[in-house]
């Protein structure tokens, strides 16, 4: 898992992830991911464009979405008490990010 760049969006109730990412190996990315961030993985969809998981993290509901064109996966949560989740997550994540942006 090769993490560049992580950038928390309050306003969105989302994490953005960039990194080296295959569409066509989305698992390869995403179960080290879940890993990482000790979340349990629920539901696995994808489409021709768009790969979205549902994890979850200590009863939290997230979405693990990945679209093809935008190159970026992120994190969501339709929920805006979930953004301190998603914070912590991050903090999860700086250790393997190569290059950050909050």
């Amino acid at each position: 898992m090769n993490i560049s760049q992580i950038s928390l969006d309050k306003e969105a109730i989302s994490l953005a992830i960039r990194g080296d990412i295959d569409y066509d190996r989305f698992d390869e990315f995403a179960e080290p991911l879940a890993a990482a961030l000790d979340c349990r993985v629920l539901e696995r969809q994808w489409g021709a464009d768009r790969h979205q998981w549902l994890l979850d993290f200590e009863g939290c509901r997230l979405w693990l979405n990945f679209e093809f064109y935008g190159d970026v996966a992120w994190l969501a949560s339709d929920r805006e008490e979930d953004f301190e989740v998603l914070a912590f997550l991050a903090g999860l994540l700086r250790p393997l990010v190569k290059e950050e942006t909050l």
